[in-house]
């Protein structure tokens, strides 16, 4: 009866614990929900919480109607589409040749890794070798630098390091060789630990913005993240214009903000409940070992 008395409590404290944890997260979404739908200089007024006091659109007309920011979503969905592919495809190439103890030096790279986990060249280095090869004001400057990450290949080098080796030598006894097991084996078992690297990576190519603010000058590559990085940066009319947005009297840059944050995130957000599911479960296979 104790042992049941107390394990009620605890699973009461958590659920309370939980409550007030995920309602720290959820209020302020609902409140710039509420902001964005709500008439600019009535939000001015205070007192806006879970619900817009005189409800419009015309925040999001206005941002609609702004020919930059299809623009911009165009750079960001390219640069991740393109991005999550090739990182796919390095990483998981790297992974499994790291997987196999055979592999020559296979120490030493994987010392290597580690080392540049937690020691970098720096920012200044870094953008060096960028503009010297040629990426500064260039699209493909937001996939080549992060095509490989060591901290990933763990990840699917774990998974790939449990996957039966029988399966690899009946595919190669008929006849495949490495590129096929790879392809045809490895890969459509891999589904969960590769969706989970997706997400990881494609989250960070969708809000990244300072690759954007250190590398590129050209307005026409700019990603959707940047875009809102200057609209929210901006303190007025004529800093809001120069990033694209042209403020009337029927809203404020405060209003435009609330409406460009909702339309960044709400795609990611769609996105996420889907692989949810194989975010946890390729979570538990890749970070286990044997």
């Amino acid at each position: 009866m104790g042992f049941e008395r107390d394990g009620r409590l605890f699973n009461i404290c958590n659920i309370m614990f939980m409550l007030f944890f995920v309602s720290l997260i959820v209020f302020p979404l609902i409140n710039i929900v509420a902001l964005s739908f709500n008439d600019g200089y009535d939000a001015m007024k205070g007192g806006i919480y879970l619900y817009p006091r005189k409800f419009t659109l015309a925040n999001y007309e206005t941002i609609l109607k702004d020919l930059t920011i299809y623009r911009a979503f165009g750079i960001t969905v390219a640069k991740t589409v393109i991005g999550v592919a090739g990182h796919l495809i390095i990483t998981g190439f790297a992974a499994y040749a790291m997987s196999k103890p055979y592999l020559m030096g296979r120490k030493v790279f994987i010392r290597m890794g580690i080392i540049t986990m937690f020691f970098s060249g720096g920012m200044i280095p870094t953008f060096l070798v960028v503009k010297s090869l040629g990426l500064a004001n260039n699209f493909w400057v937001y996939i080549i630098p992060v095509l490989f990450s060591f901290y990933d290949m763990i990840i699917l080098m774990n998974f790939f390091r449990n996957l039966p080796d029988s399966i690899e030598e009946s595919a190669k006894i008929d006849g495949a060789n490495f590129f096929q097991v790879f392809y045809k084996i490895i890969l459509p078992l891999s589904g969960p630990v590769l969706a989970t690297i997706a997400l990881f990576h494609g989250v960070y190519q969708w809000n990244d913005f300072f690759v954007a603010k250190l590398y590129i000058t050209d307005k026409s590559l700019y990603p959707i993240q940047y875009y809102l990085y200057q609209l929210l940066t901006s303190t007025g009319a004529a800093s809001s214009a120069k990033a694209g947005v042209y403020i009337s009297k029927a809203f404020t840059t405060q209003s435009l903000q609330q409406a460009t944050m909702i339309v960044t995130t709400l795609p990611i957000m769609l996105v996420y409940p889907f692989l949810q599911k194989y975010f946890i479960s390729g979570m538990l296979v890749g970070g286990v070992k044997e």
